[in-house]
């Protein structure tokens, strides 16, 4: 019976994704391997093909003709590695990032409409029971457990382009965010690798057994005609841990460097914006010490929210006595 039913829903969730013909589901040139091919070779932290053969369990000789055909169109280079010159090292020219972000967003947007026809009650459920058939059967798949502990890392070319992705699809399916969402993460990534100040603003990826898993990021949020002074306000922004990596304590590791670099930089109070619903993240918040400071409803990303603002004093001078000194009585400065 367990057999049956597996039969089954294999048959029922590749033709739901179009896996049969998935260069016309999703409107490229491309069949659904050499679509997962371009899309590890713009993601995975390691691209040395013999790594890429053991990813995505493919045959070395039909790998190794995916990347002639790829190299053929322009779409990768090929070079000895880095960790080990007899390996080759395979990385996305130009246009072949602008072929793997076509199929990136034309993939978000095929699931995008999977997920609409799914009541937003229910896609907690969904990816639930879809992270539980990966654990079992992944557990087996995989073999022995990888031991690489998580670790905080700076940003690498493509790290600041996932940040806005896995916001966009994470939020969507634990809380039904629309576009908007993703939108808002987007400027706010574009700003920060546009301009930003690496002694007072910076970003941090989390990374467990050797992918990204998280992101934080710190900036200045002092007005523009005061930034030639020295800083005041820091911004904690854009805190996501992927619902795999959670219990790892990263989280807390996240929140504990912006805090920790804010006040090395000099700031005098760290600020933040979140919603109601994110109780998981609040918790953080609070364990490292801000508090909440105002409280207002909006619509956006699709639902009714309620932002919240969160503040933490970095030094002694921005706490001041309400009823002057020996009171017990104490107030935050505002923002």
């Amino acid at each position: 019976m367990a057999v049956q039913e597996i039969r089954a829903f294999n048959r029922f969730y590749t033709n739901l994704i179009g896996a049969l013909d998935y260069s016309k589901h999703l409107y490229t040139p491309y069949t659904l391997t050499e679509s997962r091919l371009l899309y590890e070779l713009a993601h995975a932290p390691r691209t040395d093909a013999a790594d890429l053969r053991v990813e995505l369990s493919l045959d070395a000789g039909y790998l190794s003709r995916l990347l002639t055909k790829f190299e053929r169109d322009g779409l990768v280079g090929r070079a000895p590695s880095e960790r080990d010159s007899r390996r080759q090292r395979i990385t996305l020219t130009e246009r072949g990032r602008e072929a793997a972000a076509l199929l990136d967003e034309r993939s978000r947007e095929a699931v995008g409409t999977l997920l609409s026809r799914v009541e937003p009650e229910r896609r907690a459920e969904l990816t639930e029971a879809m992270r539980t058939v990966r654990d079992i059967l992944g557990a087996e798949r995989s073999g022995p457990p990888r031991h690489d502990g998580p670790v905080l890392r700076e940003p690498v070319p493509g790290d600041l382009g996932w940040i806005v992705q896995r916001h966009g699809a994470v939020y969507a399916a634990e809380y039904g965010w629309n576009g908007e969402f993703e939108g808002l993460v987007a400027g706010i990534v574009a700003d920060f690798a546009r301009d930003h100040d690496p002694l007072l603003e910076r970003v941090w990826i989390a990374e467990l057994d050797g992918g990204p898993v998280g992101s934080v990021m710190c900036v200045r949020d002092d007005a523009p005609e005061v930034r030639g002074s020295a800083p005041h306000t820091a911004r904690l922004r854009l805190l996501l841990v992927e619902p795999g990596a959670r219990g790892h304590g990263l989280g807390e590791r996240l929140v504990s460097a912006v805090v920790e670099f804010a006040r090395a930089a000099g700031y005098q109070e760290l600020v933040l914006w979140t919603n109601d619903v994110l109780a998981a993240a609040r918790t953080l918040y609070q364990r490292a010490g801000f508090t909440l400071v105002g409280e207002e409803p909006h619509h956006s990303y699709g639902a009714d929210l309620v932002g919240q603002d969160w503040r933490l004093p970095l030094r002694e001078e921005a706490v001041i006595s309400q009823d002057g000194p020996g009171s017990g009585q104490r107030e935050e400065t505002g923002r």
